[in-house]
């Protein structure tokens, strides 16, 4: 299987990426809770967050200045179920209303960013759309902030929804570790 893996030198386990298990060591077994994050350029972040400062000397000639390659994929894990989103197919769009099982999701991709929530709030589910740089809701036309999951105005201002966690692979490499992954059709 093709994925890093990391070595904790105080119980002597070595721990899955993917998986984000233990497996060898003292820990085997073990599995760590896995929090949202967010898949952002580092000028977004700079632009949202100006006082960001880097501990690095030299950066040499490292560069991500690379978009996603064609076979990348947004990979989700819900309820122990596996969905992947290929980033291309997501960023042509750039909003993508799905549902997986009995999950509704949303997915945001632009400009090497990307965003997974639960497309629910006030008790109900929302269909999402792209208008003018703005992600705006159907049912309430609240505008909502695309990077925090805050609607920031309408009927639905203050509610947020609930990021999903996710991680970007090779779809082989995801495959390798989620063999019943179900792929999102375009």
């Amino acid at each position: 299987m093709n994925a890093m893996t990391w070595y904790d030198h105080e119980t002597e386990s070595i721990w899955s990426q993917p998986w984000g298990r233990a497996i060898q060591g003292d820990l085997k077994g073990t599995e760590l809770f896995v929090l949202p994050s967010r898949v952002i350029t580092w000028g977004d972040w700079k632009e949202e967050h100006p006082e960001t400062l880097v501990m690095i000397n030299d950066v040499g000639r490292l560069s991500f200045r690379q978009g996603f390659d064609p076979g990348f994929v947004i990979g989700l894990l819900l309820d122990g179920r596996a969905r992947a989103y290929y980033y291309t197919n997501v960023a042509e769009k750039t909003v993508i209303n799905d549902m997986f099982d009995e999950f509704p999701i949303l997915l945001w991709a632009a400009d090497n960013n990307y965003q997974a929530y639960l497309r629910q709030a006030d008790g109900r589910t929302l269909t999402f759309r792209w208008e003018d740089g703005q992600l705006i809701d159907e049912e309430t036309g609240s505008t909502w902030d695309v990077r925090s999951g805050l609607a920031l105005d309408g009927p639905l201002r203050g509610q947020s929804l609930q990021p999903i966690p996710g991680s970007t692979a090779y779809d082989w490499a995801w495959e390798d570790f989620y063999p019943d992954t179900t792929f999102y059709e375009k």
